[in-house]
């Protein structure tokens, strides 16, 4: 399973929301290029990295930091957040995303997010599957999750999945930022019902014990936020793994 430790961007730096919600933002570092060095440094080859400011704005802004990270280190970086336009996803690509991750998009205008898929290709385009849970698995949320839509998780995410669609991110807004521990049930649902996905654990993190359980489930990576930030899992920790799977 990848560790993909998160960055996420508002003017520029380095900062966490509880559950999408722009008023609880939190700076941890004015300078994202310090703390993704940080992260090479612990032997993690992987990056998620959210321009919060383009999510709101429905157009890329931070690809400045993007480029900043992809050229001074080796991450594999993965980016979203407001990607709706064939120009946003040549900027993304064009400063140095691996993959780039498209969520409101795919509910909102489904063309244009299929287009990627067929001219990128499956492993370059992830779908980010953000949702509220309720009692059939949950509904997926768009526009920086300020709304709710009436798709249901697991249809959408088997719909995509026919449609070329590998790599999922799946986020439980409800758990994102509050470090109180993932959607075990809502991934192993996702992993039974949908066959021979990549799916990205994403949302609620907490402690280092969670990964094994996560990797057990089946999941091909795990985003971690918070719990890095505030001290709950270490990098030491996150390296140990890494060596040891």
């Amino acid at each position: 399973m990848r560790i993909i430790p998160a960055i996420d961007i508002i003017d520029g730096k380095c900062v966490r929301l509880t559950k999408g919600d722009y008023t609880t933002k939190k700076i941890y570092n004015e300078n994202p290029l310090e703390v993704a060095k940080e992260f090479e440094a612990a032997g993690i080859e992987y990056l998620h990295v959210v321009d919060l400011d383009g999510a709101k704005a429905s157009e890329i802004i931070n690809y400045k930091v993007l480029e900043q990270i992809a050229s001074k280190t080796n991450l594999k970086i993965d980016f979203g957040g407001g990607l709706k336009s064939d120009k946003d996803l040549e900027i993304a690509f064009n400063s140095g995303a691996n993959q780039i991750t498209g969520g409101s998009i795919a509910v909102k205008n489904a063309e244009i997010f299929e287009s990627w898929i067929a001219t990128y290709g499956s492993q370059k385009i992830i779908l980010g599957a953000d949702f509220y849970p309720d009692n059939s698995g949950g509904k997926i949320a768009t526009n920086g999750w300020q709304e709710e839509s009436a798709l249901e998780l697991i249809p959408f995410i088997a719909d995509y999945q026919q449609k070329g669609i590998q790599y999922i991110i799946c986020t439980d807004i409800s758990k994102d930022g509050m470090l109180q521990g993932p959607s075990f049930d809502v991934y192993q649902q996702i992993l039974s019902e949908v066959k021979n996905i990549k799916l990205i654990a994403s949302g609620g993190i907490s402690t280092f014990d969670e990964l094994p359980k996560l990797a057990a489930l089946g999941c091909e990576g795990v985003i971690i936020g918070k719990a890095i930030y505030e001290n709950k899992i270490s990098l030491k920790q996150l390296e140990k793994f890494i060596l040891n799977n």
